[in-house]
């Protein structure tokens, strides 16, 4: 059973699909509203993503490939996620170009999330095994 997390994750991840899908220099691009609606909710579904990627990093070993991957796109989430948002009068291609580049933020936050909860999966399974080979004497 899906968690509310998981199911959020999911529901953003259908959102950046959907903005991921417009052709940037073709005819049939979403109003200027939507798309700057959808960054808008990219960007706050990005900050919360980021404070628990930040939280998972504390667990896992700072020099791991893991942790750097999590800390570079961590570094990228503090300079795109607050940007200022473009006006009402942008363009679509530029409106839609925002919503792309903040999809793929969060589809990185995403990814990293789920690579960290992985590496902390493996060490509590580790020191849970190393407890139960040295308790047993």
């Amino acid at each position: 059973m899906a968690t509310a997390v998981e199911k959020i994750h999911d529901e953003v991840l259908a959102l950046v699909e959907t903005a991921l899908s417009w052709d940037l220099y073709g005819t049939d691009l979403p109003a200027v509203e939507d798309a700057l609606s959808m960054a808008k909710e990219f960007t706050a579904h990005g900050r919360i993503i980021v404070e628990d990627l930040r939280t998972g990093c504390l667990d896992i070993l700072a020099d791991s490939d893991v942790a750097a991957s999590a800390q570079a796109t961590l570094g990228e989430a503090g300079r795109r996620l607050y940007l200022r948002p473009l006006a009402g009068s942008a363009s679509p291609q530029s409106a839609a170009h925002r919503a792309q580049n903040l999809a793929r933020l969060v589809e990185s936050l995403i990814r990293a999330l789920g690579q960290v909860h992985e590496a902390r999966a493996l060490i509590t399974r580790q020191q849970s095994a190393h407890t139960t080979t040295k308790g047993i004497q």
